[in-house]
Order: C-alpha cells, then sequence, then structure tokens
C-alpha cells in the first residue's frame, strides 16, 4: 500500500522551510568557483546543496555523487531487519540476488523474447499447486494459476473471478445481479476491504468477539444468501497468525447443499502450514475450496513483491476475464490487474522453491516456529497475556496485549513508541470491531530473526516497560506519551508530505470503528 503523495504549491515550500533565510553567497571564504572540479563527493557543490524535492534541477550531476547523496538520505529509513510489524522478507542469498539482478531489464510480459522466463512462472505455479493439494492425480484436472505483484492483486483477481462466475449464473438463470456480496471476518487485511470497494461488492462481515479473532464457521454460512459470490477464509490472521477452520465452512456448506465457493486467503500462511501443520486440512482437498492466494514475499522468502493465485478448474475463472498473448507463435492466457512488469521476483522465487526444496523450507519453518514459541513464553513471564498461538498451531508471530489486571496506566502504544527509540519496529494495533477496542502488539518472526537478536528484543521490552512503569510512578506519563507521538516516529516527521484530503474517510473499519489496518 502506497501512501497518496501530496504536490506542493510554491506557497506550501515557502510555508513549510523551517530553516532560517540564509544568503548561501555569504558563507565560506570568498573566490571560490562552486563549478571547480573536485574528485570528491562531499567536496563537489552539490554536498553543500539541499537534494531537489519538487522540482527537476535543470543541470546535471555526476552519477557518484548522485548515488551518494540519495544513498545517505536513505539512512534514516529504519533498518529492514529490525522491522517486526512486516511479513515481508527482509534476506535471499547472494545467489538469488544476483539472479534478480541479471533480470531486472526483462519486462516479464514480453513472452515472445522472454518465452523461458514465462516457463519459469508456469514451473513455480506448478509446485505451488501441487503444495496445495490440487488433484493433479486426477486425469480431468484443469488447474491453472498465475503471478502477481502481491497477495493484494491475487485477491483482487480472485474476487474478480467469483463476482463474474456469479454473474454469469444468475443472468443465466434471468435473475438480478446487481447485488453481489461476500463474506469474511472483519479482521481481515485492507486489500479484502479494497478488492470489495473497487469492484462494487457489498462487505457482508462475521464480527470479531473478545476472545475469538477468526471466523465463525456457522455464523459465516448463516450470512450465505442468493448474492454472496464466496466466503473468505484467511490461513493465518494478520492480527493474531491464527487460522481459520476452512474445514468447517466447506463441510457446512455441503451439509447445507449450497453452492457457494471459498476463497482461502493462505498470504502468509501457505508456506507455512504445509511443512509445519501437514494435518491441516484447508487446501484443495476440500472440495468448496475454488481458489487459494499466498504471497512468495511473505514465507515464500522472496524480496517484495511476488504473489500467487490457483484456481481449481476453468469453471472457476470465467473466460471473459482472460485476455490470449500470442508468443512463438501459440497463445498465452493472462489474467493481470498489471502488465509491465520485471521478471526478478518470479525468477528469486524459482530460485527458492528449487534451493530449498520441501525439507529446506520445513527447516527454516520449524526454525522459525521455536523461535516464536520461546519469544511468546517470554513475554508470558514478563506478564503479557499472550492473543498468538504456539507449537505450530498459527503463524510464526507473537501476538500480546497488557494484562488489565496490572491497572498500568500506560497502553501498548506507549510500549511499541518506547521500543522505537531502540531501533525496533513492533507496532500496536487496535482489534477489529465489536472485540471491545482490545489493543495489541506483534512480534513478526521472520527468516533472518535468529535467537540472539529475539533476546536483544526481550531485553529491550523488558526495558521499555521498566521506563515507562518509572515515568508513570513519576506522574510523568501523560507528557512523555505525547513527546514520543510528536518526535519517536519516523512517518510523523514526513506527516506533511502526504495528501490530507482523504485523511477523514469513514467508509473503512478503519473509518468507522478506529480498527487498525495492519501491515503485511
Amino acid at each position: 500500500m502506497v501512501h497518496l503523495g501530496r504536490v506542493f504549491t510554491d506557497k506550501d515550500i515557502a510555508d513549510n522551510n523551517i530553516l532560517p533565510d540564509i544568503d548561501e553567497q555569504a558563507l565560506g571564504p570568498g573566490g571560490i568557483d562552486e563549478n571547480e572540479f573536485t574528485t570528491s563527493v562531499y567536496g563537489s557543490v552539490h554536498a553543500a546543496r539541499d537534494l531537489p524535492k519538487h522540482q527537476m534541477p535543470d543541470d546535471e550531476m555526476p552519477r557518484e555523487i548522485a548515488y551518494r547523496m540519495i544513498k545517505d538520505d536513505l539512512t534514516l529509513d529504519g533498518t529492514p531487519t529490525l522491522n517486526l510489524a512486516s511479513f515481508v522478507t527482509t534476506y535471499m542469498e547472494p545467489e538469488a540476488e544476483k539472479l534478480m539482478v541479471d533480470a531486472f531489464n526483462k519486462n516479464f510480459i514480453d513472452y515472445e523474447e522472454y518465452p523461458v522466463s514465462a516457463d519459469i512462472q508456469n514451473r513455480c505455479v506448478n509446485m505451488i499447486a501441487r503444495l496445495f493439494n490440487i488433484p493433479a492425480h486426477e486425469e480431468n484436472t484443469n488447474a491453472m494459476g498465475t503471478s502477481t505483484i502481491g497477495s493484494s492483486e491475487a485477491i483482487m483477481l480472485a474476487t474478480l473471478a467469483m463476482k463474474k462466475r456469479w454473474q454469469n449464473k444468475r443472468k443465466a438463470a434471468g435473475k438480478d445481479a446487481s447485488k453481489p456480496n461476500i463474506i469474511m471476518n472483519s479482521a481481515v487485511q485492507v486489500c479484502w476491504e479494497k478488492a470489495a470497494r473497487y469492484f462494487d461488492v457489498e462487505e457482508k462481515y462475521v464480527y470479531c468477539e473478545e476472545g475469538r479473532y477468526v471466523i465463525d464457521p456457522k455464523q459465516a454460512v448463516d450470512l450465505v444468501d442468493e448474492n454472496t459470490i464466496g466466503i473468505c477464509s484467511i490461513l493465518g490472521t494478520t492480527y493474531t497468525g491464527q487460522y481459520e477452520d476452512t474445514k468447517a465452512i466447506n463441510d457446512l456448506l455441503i451439509q447445507r447443499n449450497i453452492d457457494c465457493p471459498i476463497h482461502v486467503d493462505a498470504a502468509s500462511g501457505g508456506f507455512v502450514a504445509p511443512f509445519v501443520n501437514p494435518d491441516l486440512v484447508w487446501d484443495f482437498r476440500l472440495e468448496k475450496v475454488v481458489s487459494i492466494n499466498v504471497s512468495g514475499h511473505k514465507y515464500g522468502l522472496v524480496y517484495p513483491g511476488v504473489g500467487w493465485c490457483v484456481w481449481r478448474d476453468p469453471e472457476f475463472l470465467p473466460k471473459e476475464l482472460i485476455f490470449n498473448i500470442n508468443y512463438l507463435g501459440a497463445d498465452q492466457a493472462s489474467f493481470t490487474l498489471n502488465f509491465s512488469r520485471g521478471a526478478s521476483q518470479v525468477i528469486g522465487q524459482y530460485y527458492q522453491l528449487i534451493r530449498l526444496g520441501r525439507k529446506g523450507y520445513r527447516s527454516i519453518m520449524l526454525n522459525l516456529t521455536r523461535t516464536a514459541d520461546y519469544l511468546a513464553a517470554a513475554v508470558q513471564k514478563m506478564g503479557f497475556q499472550l492473543m498468538s498461538q504456539t507449537r505450530g498451531q498459527g503463524l510464526p508471530l507473537v501476538a500480546f496485549h497488557l494484562n488489565k489486571a496490572h491497572g498500568h496506566k500506560f497502553d501498548e502504544f506507549a510500549i511499541a513508541h518506547q521500543l522505537r527509540q531502540r531501533g525496533w519496529v513492533v507496532p500496536a494495533y487496535t482489534m477489529a470491531p465489536h472485540a471491545k477496542q482490545q489493543k495489541l502488539m506483534r512480534v513478526v518472526v521472520r527468516e533472518d530473526f535468529s535467537r540472539s537478536r529475539c533476546d536483544a528484543l526481550i531485553a529491550d521490552i523488558k526495558l521499555a516497560v521498566d521506563e515507562l512503569k518509572k515515568v508513570e510512578a513519576a506522574g510523568k506519563l501523560e507528557q512523555h506519551q505525547e513527546h514520543l507521538r510528536n518526535h519517536a516516529t519516523r512517518t510523523g516527521k514526513h506527516q506533511s508530505r502526504m495528501n490530507q484530503h482523504y485523511s477523514d474517510e469513514k467508509h473503512s473499519l478503519q473509518g468507522k470503528h478506529g480498527k487498525t489496518h495492519g501491515v503485511c
């Protein structure tokens, strides 16, 4: 998700100039030609000027200086390995990186020019479909899939497919096809809200409750009506990492003889559950599951952005959504919201699949699960209450909140701000609506989150809580939290550069209920 950048007017630029009005001609000794040749980056005239921010400069600058100036600017970004808010991969082997760099200049959509890259996508689709137990042993199986920019695009495509299939059936029966709806947990990632709103599909929510943060299968099936295009079941919720009970939804639909498809959002869990909890039945083994998405750039272990979507059969992917692109004298079916894009991420995914194999993925996911369990035990010993599951029953993340019985006046957001000062990004969230405004913190355990780094985080969480207790005892908690809000967040420093025109929206779950949209 990218924020809407604000285009500054000349008045905005003048009003936002926080620096004093300084005559730069009066700086330094006289008699120096600013165009004087220098081999030093920091001896050049560009090092003594601010980087252009609003208008393209008239003159060029040497490449090594442009590189260094931008690199220096980027040092103010956070450290990806300390960003425990995100599921997105932050480590790949040098060999994988080299393959991806070599493919930067390949436009993946140009199948005629790059047929091997196209075939590599098809190899990945086959491997992932079989990982999700597509019935490849059945002769009549005709599954298909595609790569995407990420799970957000995959979810958009799956929603479109479900909507179009529903519309076709309604029109064939001579019935109204203007009021589609989709059923999902109110704790869904924001891309589901976007898909429904962008494609004019009504959202029907199964709301979370205190103590239950996954979809209730019976409530979900009870919401199904003649206008329902499908049910979304999440394999690893954004907030608590729990796996929703797709099998229970499937069995209820069969029991009641309801023709309603299930799409499984396996963005985070699709590369975890098959290796850590292989006996969990959530995928194409269930007859009502018609499509599954997964993020390659999460636990698929590839840099952003790549995702995948697989459909059980052409019945669930209407032909009118497909466009045929001719390459090498043959038609290539295409279903995508994007067009031109690089081949690097798909090649990176293929590298990981064949480099690690099932054994390698299993080893990594088991290590992540052990580290998550270790962290979970540590925060519980500190007095926090655990919201996520352990022992591989959910994603390798740790979701926890303060024990209300302890009566602290500070909250999870205060701890998150405190950790920011130590460099950690450990987000605090307000839970989905109807969960009594439950606040929580969440740590995503990724491949490069080692036991030693975990110990450092545990020490800093304890330090943060102890510091807040001291501030609370001194009666200065409110001033302390105000200071952190204003000075301790990176985005706060750049808030004026974001477009605020839409900041008061009231159509999303966040706008209506105050739910925090989680980072994915």
